[in-house]
């Protein structure tokens, strides 16, 4: 995990996320998933929102709702 390339991927501006895939199979949940990462990789807080950021701009949820969510996440961030 120390060596994924995430951090990299947020530097260069690509739309990084970090997700969960068949959490019942695999057993990776959302928050595990962010945790592990930021511990192994030692990411930042900056860091951490634009990949939640990321999550909601990669996501299929109209324009609006994108827009709410991503102000709760920098409320959030920022508070």
């Amino acid at each position: 995990m120390e060596d994924h390339p995430v951090r990299k991927m947020l530097d260069k501006g690509i739309l990084a996320t970090i997700h969960s895939d068949d959490p019942a199979y695999f057993g990776g949940y959302m928050n595990e998933n962010y945790y592990e990462t930021a511990k192994a990789l030692n990411l930042d807080k900056n860091e951490l929102m634009q990949l939640a950021i990321n999550g909601f701009e990669a996501s299929w949820l109209s324009s609006e709702a994108k827009e709410k969510h991503i102000l709760q996440v920098k409320e959030y961030f920022n508070s």
